[in-house]
């Protein structure tokens, strides 16, 4: 089958890589997206594993349309409906991209809602319910340049949520984004890691998790069961096998997280707790200046405010200052990670960044910056 993995701005590449370590085929990079080709077990085992999507989009049919009538034709004909979406299933619709006859998302997804409900009246008499929030059945259409595909969603959510962060600070950062900045500085877990804004404590509960090889999509639930084609034997055989491949004898170096904010620090402490790893991750309820380093040099990470929406830029510009004397007299010979909002704002620190990438983060364009500190 061919599907889709929604993915954050800047992190196409590194989910490329990541669905093909999992066995994707006919990887495709695209804008926001990695195009592949899977089967039912591919299928499942991505998504036990996978961190960086957003969703996953199982295309379904392709087809011409350049308006609402050829559009409702088309959707009829795309698939067989009495296999897919029964009456007495909810579904819903959503839309992305555009055609020119085809312009408003709105009402485009009523055209593709009518034709399908339409065409249940037809067989059965009767239709099924439209649900917006839990929706049995998730249909998504995207179009481009004069024509259409239909898909069907995976799961209801979004699935960076991993579970494990009811606690979060003022400007979170995502889960699978954090996941993605990890992958990218290639820690390999003999090495201490160190955040000295650690926030809610995202980017070190992730690096750890990927460590362990631990499966984040194992108590998730997914609309693809629903499916006509889901294998119940072959899914529970890949929940094992993830289970099996967890590491659970690793052992890590020292692996720190320092907040000034009491509050935030024990939201921290709280979403290390529930992933499990609080003998794993020391969250210090303290200012970086009073952290001392372990002695064998690792890896600093870090996501700082940006002046967006937390701190003014003058207090931000001496934080900056802070943390680039802190690194440079605490922190020789280790490597420096930054995700970097205000590019101003990096000048501060009175360093050189050898690499950048850019990351989108909530909308706002970042880079992720490595410095080696000398």
């Amino acid at each position: 089958m061919k599907v889709i993995a929604v993915l954050p701005e800047g992190l196409e590449k590194e989910g490329a890589n990541e669905l093909i370590e999992l066995g994707a085929k006919s990887v495709k990079v695209l804008l926001r997206s990695v195009s592949f080709e899977v089967d039912l077990k591919g299928l499942y085992r991505i998504h036990l594993n996978a961190r960086l999507p957003f969703r996953f989009l199982r295309e379904i049919a392709k087809f011409s349309c350049q308006c609402p009538e050829s559009l409702y034709k088309r959707v009829q004909e795309s698939c067989d409906w009495k296999k897919w979406l029964n009456p007495s299933q909810t579904f819903c619709v959503d839309v992305s991209g555009h055609n020119l006859g085809l312009p408003h998302s709105h009402y485009t997804a009523l055209t593709v809602k009518n034709a399908i409900i339409d065409l249940q009246r037809k067989i059965w008499g009767h239709r099924s319910s439209v649900s917006l929030n839990e929706p049995e059945v998730s249909i998504h259409l995207h179009l481009s340049n004069g024509g259409a595909s239909i898909s069907f969603a995976s799961s209801r959510r979004s699935l960076h949520r991993r579970g494990y962060r009811p606690a979060m600070g003022l400007a979170p950062l995502k889960e699978n984004i954090a996941a993605g900045l990890i992958r990218m500085i290639n820690w390999d877990s003999s090495m201490p890691l160190i955040d000295p804004l650690c926030g809610s404590g995202t980017l070190l509960i992730e690096a750890v998790n990927i460590a362990l090889k631990f499966p984040i999509g194992l108590n998730k639930s997914y609309l693809f069961e629903l499916w006509p084609d889901f294998d119940q034997q072959l899914w529970k055989i890949e929940q094992d096998r993830a289970i099996q491949a967890i590491d659970k004898t690793k052992k890590f170096p020292k692996i720190i997280g320092c907040e000034e904010n009491k509050e935030i620090a024990l939201q921290a402490k709280n979403n290390i707790a529930a992933a499990g790893l609080q003998d794993v991750i020391e969250i210090k309820n303290i200012h970086f200046n009073e952290l001392f380093l372990p002695s064998q040099t690792g890896i600093i990470v870090c996501n700082p405010p940006y002046g967006k929406r937390i701190g003014t830029y003058e207090e931000l510009c001496d934080l900056y200052q802070e943390l680039g004397s802190f690194l440079k007299s605490r922190a020789s010979g280790w490597h420096f990670w930054l995700l970097s909002g205000t590019p101003k704002l990096g000048r501060f620190l009175q360093m050189k960044a050898i690499k950048r990438f850019p990351i989108s983060n909530g909308g706002i364009d970042c880079r992720w910056m490595h410095y080696p500190i000398n």
